[in-house]
């Protein structure tokens, strides 16, 4: 009896071992954002509040001192006509001029890439 529990003890240890290995490959093998994505947000936090593309900016940030006219030199991309860039909470973030409706985020850490 005790050499069988063994046996099944020892197949069950290999079955999770293989499990485990099949799951962390899985990991390594999944794609890392490259460039300039991997600053991309899907959300940020600015003036204690939760933003996410789709809200609306506070009017501060509308101002002409918070519009980036200098992008390229903190690493952003061209902002598209009718937008613009402007800094909330240690992130850049693309709005609409019209409504401040955000379009996209990136962590400031972006500055630093090369």
């Amino acid at each position: 009896m005790t050499r069988i529990r063994g046996e099944f003890m020892g197949m069950k240890n290999k079955f999770l071992m293989g499990a485990l290995l099949l799951a962390t490959s899985a990991v390594w093998a999944a794609p890392a954002a490259t460039g300039i994505d991997q600053y991309e947000l899907s959300s940020f936090v600015a003036d204690f509040t939760h933003f996410k593309p789709g809200d609306t900016v506070p009017e501060l940030y509308r101002t002409d001192e918070y519009n980036i006219k200098q992008w390229k030199q903190r690493n952003l991309p061209a902002p598209d006509a009718g937008t613009h860039w402007t800094y909330m909470g240690g992130a850049y973030v693309l709005i609409n001029d019209t409504d401040g409706k955000i379009i996209k985020a990136y962590d400031g850490e972006i500055f630093y890439h090369r």
